[in-house]
């Protein structure tokens, strides 16, 4: 799976639990918390990505990411290792 479609995933759950960010437009440098979502959004937004992908990784490889592109490029890399 490219980047591009984990990204598109992260944007879809996140719309999915902050339904209020439903007309925003969605770029790489969004920062989940800077966009409203508090720590149980985006451990939800991350679990929910990391099960529509079938992977397991752990939540602390992916505390680094600062923004939404980040966190996507984070989950392609450790899926497809």
């Amino acid at each position: 799976m490219a980047i591009q479609e984990v990204f598109d995933l992260v944007v879809k759950h996140t719309c999915e639990v902050m339904p209020e960010l439903d007309g925003h437009t969605f770029v790489a440098t969004d920062s989940l918390r800077e966009l409203g979502a508090n720590s149980m959004d985006r451990a939800e937004i991350i679990m929910m990505t990391l099960e529509a992908l079938a992977v397991s990784i752990p939540l602390v490889e992916l505390a680094g990411a600062n923004n939404i592109g980040e966190l996507a490029k984070l989950i392609h890399d450790n899926s497809t290792s």
